[in-house]
C-alpha cells in the first residue's frame, strides 16, 4: 500500500461509531438482515453474513441482538429486503469519497446523500467517478509485540493474505474479500484475534488536504454516518495524526459542546 495505512480510515470512522454506538447497531442490524436473505441463516456457509457478524461484535453489538437480527430476516424471508447501493463523489478540494448504502426506496436515499454531501462542499458524481481509484479489501489488524511478526506473517501466509505489515502496536494484514474468512480463522488459530476487520475501499493513491478541508470532510463524513441507510464511507484522503484531528476537530465542531 505504499506506506498508506488503511486503518488510519477505519479507526477514524470507529470513534464517530463509539460515539454513537446506538445507531452502528440498528446499521449492523441492517448489514445483518440483508445477508442472511441473501444467503441463508449460517454464516459458515455465507460470507456476507460471517463478515457482517465478524463487525457488529467488534462494535460490542450482542450475541442476543445479532440473533435476533438473524431470525428476524429468517421469519420475513424476502419482505423489505433492502438493496445494496455506492454513490460515487467528491468532498473539500476535490477528495473523492464512496459511499456505501442499504436502502428500500432509491429516491430517498440518494436524495439524502446528496444534501449531505452538497451542504459541505461537494459534489455527487457518475458510476465510475471515482471508483477506478479504490480496490475493495480485507483489512485486520492485531495488536501483537514486534517479537511475533514471524508468527503473524505465517498465520497471514496460511490464510492467503496479500500482505502482512507491522503497524503502530500490532500489525495489518490485507487480503483479497473472497479469502477474509479464511485470513480471519488462519489467524485466530494462531492465536491472534483480530481487534479490528473489515473489508472496505482501500484507496490506490491518496491525497493531502488542509486542516480547514479536513474539519469540513470530518463534518460530511459524519452527516453521512447519520444518515439511517448509510452503511460506510471511504475517501482518498492520507490520513494522517494531523489529519485525524483537524477531522475530529471538525466532528466536535458540528455537534457543539454539549455533544
Amino acid at each position: 500500500m505504499a506506506g498508506h495505512s488503511a486503518f488510519k480510515n477505519i479507526m477514524h470512522r470507529k470513534s464517530r461509531v463509539d460515539a454513537q454506538r446506538s445507531r452502528a447497531f440498528s446499521k449492523h442490524a441492517r448489514l445483518i438482515m440483508t445477508a442472511v436473505r441473501s444467503g441463508g441463516g449460517d454464516p459458515a456457509a455465507n460470507l456476507s453474513l460471517r463478515y457482517a457478524m465478524d463487525r457488529a461484535r467488534e462494535d460490542n453489538m450482542t450475541n442476543d441482538a445479532i440473533d435476533r437480527a438473524v431470525k428476524n430476516a429468517l421469519g420475513k424471508g424476502d419482505a423489505g429486503a433492502l438493496e445494496a447501493l455506492t454513490y460515487e463523489g467528491y468532498g473539500p478540494g476535490g477528495v473523492a469519497i464512496l459511499i456505501d448504502a442499504l436502502t428500500d426506496n432509491r429516491a430517498r436515499t440518494y436524495g439524502e446523500v446528496r444534501q449531505a454531501v452538497e451542504r459541505h462542499g461537494g459534489s455527487l458524481g457518475g458510476s465510475g467517478a471515482v471508483s477506478w481509484n479504490f480496490d475493495r479489501r480485507g483489512l485486520f489488524f492485531v495488536e501483537a509485540p514486534a517479537e511475533r511478526e514471524e508468527a503473524a506473517f505465517e498465520a497471514a501466509l496460511q490464510g492467503e493474505a496479500d500482505d502482512c505489515n507491522r503497524g503502530e502496536g500490532g500489525f495489518e494484514i490485507t487480503c483479497d474479500p473472497t479469502r477474509y474468512a479464511c485470513v480471519r480463522a488462519a489467524l485466530e488459530q494462531a492465536g491472534f484475534k483480530p481487534t479490528r476487520s473489515q473489508i472496505a475501499w482501500v484507496p490506490k493513491t491518496t491525497v493531502q488536504l488542509s486542516d480547514a478541508q479536513v474539519a469540513t470532510l470530518g463534518k460530511l463524513l459524519e452527516a453521512l454516518d447519520a444518515l439511517e441507510d448509510v452503511q460506510g464511507t471511504a475517501t482518498n484522503l492520507e490520513w494522517t495524526d494531523a489529519a485525524l484531528a483537524a477531522a475530529e476537530r471538525g466532528r466536535a465542531e458540528k455537534a457543539g459542546p454539549f455533544a
